[in-house]
């Protein structure tokens, strides 16, 4: 199998690591505008770098779209017209309108990916096994400011994730109210599904990287970090008492086995 990286930015470099170590793929083509870019990394990856977009799609079977967020819907509309399968990073595109024309440009049968990889993560589908009456869910995503992101708020480029985790995993059926608040850089978001609220927050300007989430139950608490990728379980206290004038409660914590 060939494979083709269009966009050599930070993103653009990670998935042609990626690629160049997978043993399925034969050769691995790159393209940017930044000619110079595009050829430096092509000699640290034993790549080719091709001269045009047209070019590469016509020397490989998939492709990934790396390039910025405000470009997705042209070029992938290109690599849809050029019968390519491609992954293309979150978000699809820059708009809900534009995602929508992509979206009905692609044909049945035709392999596309958007890049919401967090809903792969281990503990992802292990918290699915336990969680069964949520009675309250936040999720934290926060982060240094990175060089790496171009053209895309906060909520498109982390909060996305756990939006993903939520509607498709979590809650995927019932609707919803929402109240938000925030700017480029820093979001939260209040969603009430029912008698169950949600809170999302994630931020650009954190000094400490977060990944976690938060679920409560009548009987048990949930908390899972992303990042460590462990999962731990707070049971109903057997006891309660008062010491010396001090609250104190006995807990049962079950850390869970994530393969």
């Amino acid at each position: 199998m060939d494979a083709g990286v269009i966009g050599v930015g930070m993103m653009g470099r990670n998935h042609a690591r990626v690629y160049s170590e997978l043993k399925a793929v034969d050769s691995l083509y790159l393209y940017d505008l930044n000619e110079k870019a595009t050829r430096d990394l092509a000699g640290a990856f034993e790549a080719a770098a091709s001269p045009s977009l047209e070019d590469l799609l016509r020397s490989v079977d998939v492709v990934s779209i790396c390039v910025p967020t405000p470009y997705h819907f042209g070029v992938a509309e290109t690599v849809i017209g050029a019968g390519v399968p491609f992954l293309v990073e979150k978000p699809i595109c820059a708009t809900a309108e534009e995602t929508r024309r992509l979206i009905a440009k692609i044909p049945d049968g035709f392999a596309a990916g958007v890049g919401h990889i967090e809903r792969f993560n281990p503990i992802v589908p292990e918290i699915k096994k336990i969680v069964r009456d949520p009675l309250y869910i936040e999720m934290k995503r926060h982060n240094p400011a990175s060089s790496r992101v171009s053209g895309s708020s906060v909520v498109e480029d982390l909060m996305i994730h756990d939006v993903d985790i939520m509607r498709n995993v979590l809650l995927p059926d019932g609707a919803y109210r929402l109240a938000g608040s925030g700017n480029q850089d820093v979001c939260s978001a209040l969603f009430s599904f029912g008698g169950t609220p949600v809170y999302l927050s994630a931020s650009r300007k954190s000094s400490k990287k977060i990944r976690m989430i938060y679920i409560e139950e009548e009987e048990f608490t949930v908390e899972g970090d992303f990042m460590a990728q462990e999962i731990y379980i707070h049971r109903k206290p057997g006891q309660y008492s008062v010491e010396n004038e001090r609250y104190v409660q006995e807990n049962i914590i079950e850390k869970v086995l994530v393969n």
